[in-house]
């Protein structure tokens, strides 16, 4: 990370950015120059002294001066060369409480809504990826409900539009984006109804690409184009009831038997289950259906060790393949820019 000071990196604000990528770049690098460092974050070497001779009176709040971080500063002016202990915390990634990723979520939402359409797929995937990662967080964000002003304008024709499709039952063609892929997808639809769950609306529809019944989040339709042709007839497929929420797993999905930890009891809350039982030491065992395997191994790799998988064996061997190729590309990565500051 090379953030940039602009007025010399003196100011707090600067500083304080500037520790907190200090210390994790030091800790990968085992030891750096101060020249080095200085280059790296475009401030001169007498400024990244100054930062160390405040980094040492910092640690987690309720620490004594024994349990500081440590900076070697012996090294740091006879070597020139910094190395700094005690701060294995801030190895570990940052996380956002619920509060915090729903309000991130809302200023989203909020900034997608007045952006341009240049912009506006790039907030998509930032979006769709927060909201994946978010757990109880965003169902928290989802129950909040924003307008602003040009929005209700634009949400209404755009509702409108799709209404008359409905009625008309004329097909649709529409762009959306999807983040469980991160990408936008051109489609023709059957529009089958409008309906709202969890703050927000949906276009029920037949999918021809996906060939089913699928729900498109109106917010996440860039564009709609009612089309001249009628819609198919779909002798078995009907408008669904929400009314007990998105999340509606069919009986023909695999199911999967969970064994959560207390912190991460929230699975069991936010995503139907067709049974939970209470286990030893304040877990709980859950049994769910995912008709997804890809979104059910990407909840998994994101609860990690806080979720273990009793069965079926074919799900734990997935999550197992994934979390290797991710530790690949990570090693990989970080070899190319070890490579590239050498």
């Amino acid at each position: 990370m090379s953030p940039s000071t602009g007025s010399g990196g003196s100011g707090a604000r600067d500083q304080v950015g500037r520790l907190l990528a200090l210390v994790p770049y030091i800790q990968s690098r085992q030891q750096v120059s101060v020249e080095e460092a200085a280059a790296e974050f475009g401030v001169k070497p007498a400024q990244i002294v100054k930062d160390l001779n405040v980094l040492w009176f910092c640690g987690l709040p309720g620490l004594g001066m024994g349990d500081l971080i440590d900076v070697d500063m012996d090294s740091v002016q006879g070597e020139g060369v910094i190395r700094v202990s005690n701060a294995d915390y801030l190895r570990r990634p940052l996380r956002l409480d619920s509060s915090e990723a729903s309000a991130l979520i809302v200023a989203l939402r909020a900034l997608r809504d007045g952006s341009t359409p240049e912009v506006r797929p790039i907030v998509d995937r930032t979006l769709g990826k927060l909201e994946a990662a978010a757990g109880d967080g965003a169902a928290l964000a989802a129950q909040v409900e924003l307008r602003l002003p040009g929005q209700d304008a634009a949400a209404a024709e755009l509702r409108g539009r799709l209404h008359a499709a409905v009625t008309s039952r004329r097909q649709v063609r529409i762009d959306y984006y999807v983040p469980a892929r991160d990408e936008s997808t051109a489609r023709v639809v059957d529009p089958l109804g409008l309906v709202t769950a969890q703050g927000n609306d949906y276009l029920d529809a037949w999918c021809h690409l996906a060939e089913d019944q699928r729900l498109f989040r109106l917010d996440r339709i860039s564009s709609a184009e009612v089309l001249d042709t009628e819609v198919d007839d779909h002798t078995d497929v009907h408008p669904r009831d929400l009314a007990d929420g998105i999340f509606q797993p069919s009986p023909d999905d695999a199911q999967v038997t969970l064994l959560i930890e207390p912190d991460s009891r929230w699975v069991a809350e936010y995503y139907p289950t067709d049974s939970t039982e209470e286990a030893e030491g304040g877990r709980l065992r859950a049994r769910l259906r995912a008709g997804n395997p890809e979104w059910l191994v990407r909840l998994l790799l994101r609860l990690g060790s806080t979720v273990t998988v009793e069965e079926p064996a074919e799900v734990s061997e997935a999550v197992h393949q994934a979390a290797v190729a991710a530790l690949a590309n990570y090693q990989s990565l970080r070899a190319y820019d070890e490579t590239t500051t050498t």
